[in-house]
């Protein structure tokens, strides 16, 4: 059993917190905002994460997690020490590491016999050596020894406990070998495969694998832009593509691109890494750039389908980045609602966790509805932005009776392009042909 220190309560932190204590370790997480520390002592979880809350509990009535503020009394009295602290983008796209130097400042000053410090947040390439050197700055005894390790975290909102729980891999990097089979030693009862390397490539590791994943995203995204024009079904090709076992089914769905906190993040930071070297990282460049003009093909579509926007009631299905989560981070909810109000639209939304918090970045000029009929109801075109199974599951007969028109504009192909023949729908979606239904052809009257 070891004793760990979780330093940030984020979405990393919580989760690998509760996990590493799940697990059997005597785990402290620790924050320096005290209402988020108040609320997790409560039981109150900041996050929707399924089968979280179930599990903090669980583990805070063996008591094997316990949450504070007491940021030095938890370095003090732990053999490990997370690093679990946000690493937002900054206006250049370069990884803002404001928060890790502070944190690495007070793991130096109180750094009283040798622990391991492990860096969970995604940093740069050269952070470890960096917060090497702050905590040698800080601590009070040169003599008391430490050692840095990166252990980046994999870890997809909505299946996030599943993910930890069953990871596929934990790559452990270190210029110790001690510390990283200390690290390596953690990570057994996840039964898991353990890659241990050097510091900068397990660095390097999660960007990389951020970067190839939305490559993934974008390539098909251009590939569903090209088959409108040619008269190919994208989801066919998809399928078709992902039978390869060299490239696989995965991230190899159209849409409207990526968001939430790692991808947008993760390529612009490597994409200024670059910039840093001298390097003029191509790909990643058209990566980003077909990421940001994908969420617009929404608004031409739904120019295409109702010829001008002004005056027009549009419902918005979804607002979180994707599914199972609620959050916002580089969703193109941002992005779309704003350019809809502003093309003289009147917005009315719907999202089944995330409309408290959408309602602080949304224009006030947002309607939400109370679910998702509510919310369609008059509206002269329905736009999916997120594709929850509630959405995915809706009764069409009442949708398309509460519709003031018969459109649906989906970014997330929900439906088969038949299903929505069938249902009398005027249907426009990503990388397909649109289904255009003639008045006398509507199912339901």
């Amino acid at each position: 059993m070891n004793k760990v220190a979780v330093i940030g309560t984020g979405y990393v932190g919580l989760v690998s917190g509760t996990c590493f204590a799940e697990i059997g370790n005597e785990v402290v997480c620790c924050d320096i905002d005290p209402i988020k520390i108040e609320k997790l002592n409560k039981g109150i979880i900041p996050i929707y994460e399924p089968g979280l809350g179930e599990l903090i509990a669980s583990n805070r009535e063996a008591n094997r997690l316990v949450f504070t503020t007491d940021i030095n009394g938890a370095i003090q009295a732990s053999d490990i020490v997370f690093i679990a602290v946000g690493t937002p983008m900054s206006s250049t796209g370069e990884a803002d590491l404001t928060y890790v130097k502070a944190v690495a400042q007070t793991i130096g000053q109180n750094l009283n016999n040798y622990k391991v410090v492990v860096t969970k947040s995604t940093v740069p390439v050269g952070t470890g050596r960096m917060i090497a050197e702050i905590i040698e700055g800080n601590r009070p005894d040169p003599s008391i020894a430490f050692d840095v390790v990166s252990n980046p975290e994999f870890l997809r909102e909505g299946t996030a406990i599943a993910d930890c729980m069953n990871m596929e891999r934990a790559i452990i990097g270190s210029t110790s070998q001690k510390a990283s089979d200390i690290i390596a030693e953690l990570h057994k009862p996840f039964n898991t495969t353990v890659f241990q390397t050097d510091l900068e490539s397990a660095e390097m590791i999660k960007y990389a694998a951020n970067a190839f994943l939305a490559t993934k995203i974008s390539f098909i995204n251009e590939i569903a832009n090209l088959c409108e024009r040619l008269g190919a079904d994208v989801s066919q090709v998809s399928i078709g593509v992902g039978l390869d076992s060299r490239i696989g089914s995965k991230f190899l769905q159209a849409g409207i691109g990526y968001g939430g906190s790692c991808f947008p993040k993760d390529t612009e930071a490597l994409r200024y890494l670059a910039s840093a070297c001298n390097y003029d990282f191509r790909i990643i460049n058209s990566v980003i750039g077909v990421n940001n003009s994908q969420r617009l093909v929404i608004m031409d579509k739904l120019q295409a389908a109702l010829k001008d926007l002004e005056g027009k009631n549009i419902a918005v299905l979804g607002l979180s980045f994707k599914p199972a989560t609620d959050d916002l981070r580089y969703a193109p909810s941002l992005d779309l609602i704003p350019l809809l109000i502003g093309n003289g639209a009147s917005v009315r939304a719907y999202d089944p966790v995330s409309m408290l918090e959408a309602s602080r970045h949304l224009p006030e000029q947002v309607e939400f509805g109370t679910d998702l009929y509510d919310t369609v109801k008059h509206a002269d075109a329905c736009v999916i932005l997120t594709d929850w199974d509630e959405i995915k599951q809706m009764d069409f007969k009442r949708v398309h009776q509460l519709l003031g028109q018969p459109i649906i504009v989906d970014g997330r192909n929900c439906f088969t392009n038949e299903t929505m023949q069938q249902n009398g729908f005027n249907y426009f979606s990503i990388g397909r042909a649109p289904v255009l239904i003639r008045q006398q052809e509507v199912a339901y009257s």
